[in-house]
């Protein structure tokens, strides 16, 4: 069977010949054949040729002559919330974390529910933050309500509730068979949750300073 070679740098202005083979890309997962960039101690540095990827990764070869097994180069990134958020929610942070990785790898289909879902984690879990070790029974109604019921009915502070209303009507859409919202897209549901986010923080620091530095008497 016939292969192709190309000629890849290994340093000092050297190049080796080696053989071009079509891989599965790590990233978007196109049956692609890899642009070759350098070649250093068995590890072949390549890149997607898909203009919609165009990802770095590693090909290694095990002294067999071909390169079969393929490293991602770097890890996902994460979004990283404040010591008041994950205080309040850390599930939040590693749910829309999983959204966000998921995203990163192209699977545009559910990582909005992802998203929707470390919504209502991260809403429940600043309404039970408020509550005391009494509030028992409001504690497990907050816990079985629907997302859109806690924000109407138990998120005083208008900011929140206003920016959170419209993350759910967002995130409803990711997850339901008919968009009504047709001119968003989960970059939109991203945006709202991250100005939830930040009117959340606002409020709890400004609670927490306040509870620091009462006025005199």
């Amino acid at each position: 069977m016939y292969m192709s070679t190309c000629n890849v740098e290994i340093g000092k202005g050297n190049t080796l010949g080696i053989d071009v083979q079509a891989i599965e890309c790590p990233f978007c997962h196109a049956r692609i054949t890899p642009n070759y960039v350098f070649l250093h101690d068995h590890n072949l540095f390549a890149y997607c040729p898909n203009s919609s990827c165009n990802k770095h990764f590693v090909l290694k070869e095990y002294y067999t002559g071909s390169f079969t097994v393929v490293l991602p180069n770097s890890g996902p990134a994460r979004k990283q919330f404040s010591e008041t958020i994950n205080r309040v929610s850390a599930e939040f942070s590693e749910i829309y974390n999983q959204a966000f990785y998921a995203e990163q790898v192209s699977l545009n289909q559910i990582c909005g529910a992802g998203y929707r879902k470390s919504l209502e984690f991260l809403i429940k879990d600043y309404l039970l933050s408020s509550l005391s070790e009494d509030d028992a029974e409001k504690k497990e109604r907050i816990k079985k309500k629907f997302l859109g019921n806690c924000i109407a009915e138990d998120v005083s502070n208008e900011k929140i509730k206003a920016v959170a209303q419209r993350a759910v009507w967002l995130g409803n859409d990711e997850t339901h068979y008919i968009r009504k919202w047709t001119n968003k897209d989960v970059s939109h549901l991203k945006g709202l949750i991250e100005l939830t986010v930040r009117w959340i923080e606002s409020e709890l620091e400004t609670q927490e300073l306040l509870n620091d530095m009462p006025e005199p008497k």
